[in-house]
């Protein structure tokens, strides 16, 4: 099999060398001096189980015998499906331990998501649990293996590990044969599948310890910064900023599986938690959660990075008051890399009307209509840099129809870049609402009404149309029942200008979402037409004519 991963071009390596981003020491290394430092600090707190870093490093050598003996000779992946637990970071130790390397899906995978990642990567073993909450993880996994491939099915609870077989049903014998992963492969992540199935995303130790200094620079993070992750370590948030960073720092990691904001408060207030990074509704949440200590809200939380889903400048507001102490800024990055933040001295308009500036040595810029590189502008956003990934995994085509220019990958998000470098992402290529032949992004809109005080979530979609092909129609999820009128008339009050007023009102319970917050704008329009359908609408008819327009 192809990996379609190939190794930095050396030129490349040496320049990021110099600058003091590559040729460090790997994950692996750097926590093991934190070990050998101090061994007794603690490294992992998960409900009512914590682990010092000798613990945790114990523990991670004990399973990673039993995966050596599993895996064979050579470096192979091992897929590890489990939830924000305990054995998650024991069991990734492990595999680190045991030179293998780790494929981290969330786990809440699919079996036929699954059966792809099997097909591309070709695991030696899959680790993942009995049981999570309504959920049959191992289940899920023995289905996937039994149609894609011989994989070795190991169920880990807490800091234990046992195998079960091979296919979910034969207890014997290691894999078969299988192409072993090349050193510029350090860790395996997967996109959300929103625009299709997963990709598979390929980092190295080099790309992914970028990451990690360069957020400990910017946000002063070292092994006394306990680092509270309630994202899904499957996801590349919880992964990246979350259990790698933490190793990488030598600072504890505090989890938290099942998401309840009350209970996240006292997580950050007991074990004096410094630094997270989760989407927009975790950030929502927070706010509205009540509150009765004798501190600020999250008064240790230094800083806390929202992403996944665009953070609307009214909830940036409102977090000014609600958390005094702690810096809220718009994350933006994808799982292949990137990384976007503000920071101290950003403005608070920067901080509310974009997602900040690259990380040292990322270098951004737009596409204009004829495929230039703008260094400033509109346009879809590309990136070259020494935290950018080094390709998808089995898919060598795909990953080469995202370059452009001298190695610049196209993100597919749409974007401003102003002459200080800020960056305004102002939609997805593929979110684009095309209404009448014009393009429409839906963020302004979706910025306005998230600021209405009774919305508690709103999408903007473009609802298919007979004469304009879409029209502008937004899911909200809100407090109190309101009408289109309700909405429009907020909107004006805003100062939105009328082309990107909905002009069709669609009240959701509950939005479709990536473990990463993104909401699946295919999957909630599919779900709208069909009620619309089902409740003898014409799902396909004309909304009637935008206020004020003239038909």
């Amino acid at each position: 099999m192809r990996t379609g991963v190939r190794p930095a071009d050396a030129a490349v390596a040496a320049r990021y060398g110099r600058a003091g981003w590559w040729d460090g020491p790997s994950l692996l290394d750097r926590f093991e001096s934190h070990v050998a430092r101090s061994p007794e600090a603690l490294a992992l707190a998960s409900g009512e189980v914590t682990l010092s870093r000798s613990e945790l490093w114990s523990a991670a050598g004990e399973a990673a015998e039993t995966i050596r003996g599993v895996a064979g000779p050579g470096r192979r992946v091992v897929v590890l499906l489990l939830p924000n637990e305990t054995a998650w970071l024991v069991m990734f130790l492990a595999v680190l331990r045991a030179g293998q390397v780790p494929a981290t899906p969330p786990v809440t995978t699919t079996a036929n998501q699954l059966r792809h990642i099997f097909e591309l990567t070709e695991p030696a073993l899959a680790i993942t649990v009995s049981t999570h909450r309504k959920n049959a993880p191992a289940e899920t996994v023995r289905r996937a293996a039994a149609g894609a491939a011989d994989v070795v099915v190991g169920l880990a609870e807490g800091r234990f590990l046992e195998f079960c077989g091979a296919r979910g049903d034969s207890a014997t014998g290691a894999p078969g044969s299988r192409v072993d992963v090349d050193e510029a492969t350090a860790h395996l992540m997967f996109t959300s599948g929103t625009t299709g199935p997963p990709k598979v995303v390929s980092h190295s130790e080099d790309t992914l310890a970028t990451l990690n200094l360069q957020f400990a620079e910017r946000f002063s993070l070292g092994p006394h910064t306990p680092v509270f992750m309630p994202s899904p370590l499957g996801h590349s948030v919880g992964a990246i900023h979350g259990a790698r960073l933490s190793m990488f720092l030598g600072a504890p990691l505090i989890l938290q599986d099942q998401w309840h904001a009350e209970a996240a408060l006292d997580l950050v207030s007991r074990h004096h938690a410094a630094f997270t990074a989760a989407a927009t509704p975790f950030l929502f949440d927070l706010a509205n959660a009540p509150w009765h200590g004798r501190e600020p809200k999250l008064a240790p939380l230094k800083t806390f990075l929202c992403g996944g889903a665009q953070v609307p400048p009214a909830l940036i507001r409102r977090c000014r008051t609600e958390f005094p102490n702690t810096f809220v800024t718009p994350l933006w990055g994808m799982t292949e890399g990137g990384l976007t933040t503000c920071v101290a001295d950003s403005t608070d308009e920067q901080v509310e009307t974009t997602v900040g500036v690259g990380l040292p040595g990322l270098e951004l810029r737009t596409l204009a209509d004829d495929l230039r590189l703008q260094v400033s502008g509109a346009g879809e956003l590309v990136m070259r840099g020494p935290g950018v990934f080094n390709g998808y995994y089995g898919q060598p085509e795909t990953y080469a129809g995202h370059l452009i220019g001298d190695g610049f990958f196209r993100t597919g998000d749409l974007a401003r870049i102003d002459a200080d470098g800020y960056v305004s992402i102002v939609g997805r290529v593929k979110d684009l609402i095309i209404r009448g032949g014009v393009n429409i992004s839906p963020v302004e809109t979706e910025n306005a009404i998230a600021a209405h005080p009774d919305v508690a979530g709103v999408a903007v979609i473009g609802w298919p149309d007979e004469r304009l092909g879409e029209r502008l129609c937004a899911a909200v999820k809100t407090a109190v029942p309101l009408t289109l009128a309700d909405i429009l008339a907020f909107c004006e009050a805003q100062g939105l200008a009328r082309r990107y007023w909905p002009e069709r009102l669609e009240p959701v319970e509950r939005f479709p979402r990536t473990a990463a917050g993104k909401i699946r704008k295919h999957e909630l329009l599919s779900r709208l037409l069909d009620r619309a359908t089902a409740a003898g609408g014409n799902g396909s008819g004309d909304a009637g004519p935008r206020p004020g327009e003239d038909r």
